[in-house]
């Protein structure tokens, strides 16, 4: 499955589009007891690059083969995914997974 990703601004060239092997069964995990927190978004391409790394244990290199992207790209994809699990875990904010649009491209 493809997703195309959108550039901000109007300078530069447009990304290329993400390769997505599946869409995750649950789109938000929230913590028991619930706060009354600001949520983390995690992209669905960050989503699936931290998977592939962490999850699967394959290279930098061989999941951004699999996703269709460059090795730069995947190590930024895993890098805010990181960062974002770490916050909601050690914040208790809930996490909400979400598709790349064109109103929420603050990632590319």
């Amino acid at each position: 499955m493809w997703r195309q990703r959108f550039r901000c601004g109007r300078r530069g060239r447009f990304p290329k589009p993400v390769m997505l092997r599946t869409t995750p069964p649950a789109d938000c995990f929230t913590p028991s007891p619930p706060h009354n927190v600001e949520p983390v978004f995690l992209e669905i391409a960050e989503l699936e690059a931290f998977r592939l790394v962490d999850l699967e244990g394959l290279s930098q290199e061989e999941a951004g083969r699999r996703m269709g992207v460059s090795r730069g790209t995947v190590w930024r994809l895993v890098q805010r995914a990181r960062r974002k699990a770490a916050q909601a875990l050690s914040e208790g904010r809930p996490i909400y997974i979400v598709p790349c649009t064109p109103e929420n491209n603050q990632l590319y």
